[in-house]
């Protein structure tokens, strides 16, 4: 699955154009190097998105099309934050 329709489908970031801009910006990282886009994400994967001071990470547990809110909290597990 393309990164950022990950982002979008698990909810780490709530538009799809949003999370192409981020990744284009440099502001994601896939398992510790800078993504595109296009990048394909896979289970076990650990993706890190910063927004301003805050960077978070996730791990990749599950990969859907979709998914309901629900769902989504079960696609990543959160790792943290670094500051």
């Amino acid at each position: 699955m393309r990164l950022d329709k990950f982002l979008k489908v698990s909810r780490i970031i709530k538009r799809r154009t949003v999370a192409q801009q981020a990744c284009d910006a440099d502001k994601v990282l896939l398992n510790g190097k800078e993504a595109k886009p296009s990048a394909k994400v896979k289970v076990g994967d650990i993706i890190e998105v910063t927004f301003g001071q805050r960077t978070t990470r996730y791990e990749v547990l599950e990969l859907r099309e979709s998914a309901t809110i629900e769902q989504a909290a079960s696609m990543i597990r959160p790792l943290g934050e670094k500051r």
